[in-house]
């Protein structure tokens, strides 16, 4: 992509996103996920009322009458976004692929989360770690990862889900809120894997799929291809024999996900490619307050 032509995404992106993290998403965000704890803040003079377990004890012998410690709620986060970039995510059949859907959950997670002071990073997958942008602060550091998200290539079109969770579990050691945003194609199993980073760290899966994974169109004989492994094979999709049988399937992987997260203790919201986004991302908000 030209440079002039990536800086004018660039600032139609955060024009869009950045409108929709303060205008929507910012009490939301704010209250959907906290801070690490409670840090103390000062101490004052007790007061009818107050819990005698936050009595400071050295203070109240020093000035021969009761104070207590006053603690406050520490806000700051750490923001690690998972982003996949395998080849599946080139497909949309509504205008837009799920690749630009995730490009703009992506930017608006980012400025919500630095309007709340919190960091922000991010970890593109495909079947490998194909870059690492550690946490930090910051305009200018949310534009460098809005022109990766618009701009980079990956070197693999594969998925392996499990080996960015394990690369994740190793790479931040300190607790933080992950949000990890697929179509979640993965022929391989990571339910342990994700069980064990959701044990560490606060996970939301944000799964990205197009209406026509759900339900084939009546068209005819049509040539599909797998994005992931250039297989090319027909399917007619006149048959409601194909029709059903694609529908099915998709339900059997919706319930697996579904069990996966559960069992796994992570909150899950379903995006539609031709669905406004911002529903679905308040909904999971709204159930996490």
């Amino acid at each position: 992509m030209e440079t002039e032509e990536l800086l004018k995404k660039v600032r139609r992106i955060e024009i869009k996103t950045r409108g929709l993290s303060s205008n929507i998403f910012a009490g939301e965000y704010h209250s959907a996920f906290k801070g690490r704890g409670m840090a103390f803040s000062e101490v004052r003079e007790y007061q009818y009322g107050d819990d005698v377990r936050d009595i400071d004890w050295n203070v109240t012998a020093r000035f021969d009458k009761p104070y207590v410690k006053v603690f406050e709620e520490e806000r700051e986060l750490t923001v690690i976004l998972m982003v996949d970039v395998s080849g599946s995510l080139d497909f949309g059949t509504a205008g837009q692929t799920k690749r630009q859907i995730v490009t703009e959950i992506a930017a608006t997670l980012a400025f919500s989360a630095i309007q709340n002071n919190d960091k922000i990073g991010v970890i593109f997958f495909s079947d490998r770690i194909e870059k690492f942008i550690p946490p930090k602060k910051g305009r200018k550091h949310i534009l460098f990862i809005i022109r990766e998200l618009l701009d980079f290539q990956p070197q693999s079109r594969k998925t392996d889900i499990g080996d960015a969770i394990v690369f994740m579990t190793n790479a931040i050691k300190k607790r933080c809120t992950v949000f990890l945003i697929s179509d979640f194609f993965d022929s391989k199993e990571y339910t342990q894997q994700l069980t064990i980073l959701s044990r560490k760290h606060d996970v939301c899966a944000l799964q990205i799929y197009d209406q026509r994974m759900l339900e084939l169109p009546d068209i005819g004989l049509m040539k599909v291809c797998d994005a992931e492994t250039g297989e090319e094979i027909y399917i007619d999709t006149s048959s409601k024999a194909v029709r059903r049988a694609h529908h099915e399937w998709w339900i059997r992987n919706q319930a697996r996900l579904k069990e996966m997260f559960t069992h796994s203790n992570v909150d899950c919201a379903h995006l539609r490619t031709d669905e406004d986004y911002v529903k679905g991302l308040m909904g999971l908000f709204k159930r996490r307050s």
